[in-house]
């Protein structure tokens, strides 16, 4: 389920990166305070400045978001192909062409038999 770059507008941009602060933030890690071993959450969203690039990207402000597209867009291509997945699940996105002819997102239209 690979999403190409340019699909991604200002709107989606937005849900994928909000649902990638919600994955990243699932992920907890053991820490140590005060003799006490506690969870914490994982803090791997603000390290990639994803706060930022969200702000950007709600920002009333064209360029701004323009700016918060851009971060996404490279911010992007560089997380697992695992939490890609993740996140592109959480926002329902699916790729048409992956669906069964059942479906009813499918898009296809069945080939029309010219004998009939």
């Amino acid at each position: 389920m690979l999403l190409e770059l340019e699909t991604f507008t200002v709107e989606t941009a937005l849900d994928a990166a909000t649902q990638l602060r919600k994955v990243l933030a699932a992920r907890t890690h053991r820490r140590k305070v005060m003799g006490q071993e506690v969870m914490v959450p994982g803090q791997l969203g603000e390290a990639l400045q994803l706060p930022r690039i969200i702000n950007r990207l709600q920002s009333k402000q064209q360029r701004q978001r323009d700016l918060g597209l851009e971060d996404f867009q490279e911010l992007w291509p560089t997380l697992s192909p695992q939490t890609r997945e993740r996140v592109l699940e959480a926002i329902g996105w699916y790729d048409p062409k992956e669906l069964d002819w059942d479906d009813k997102r499918s898009n296809r239209r069945p080939l029309v038999d010219p004998d009939s």
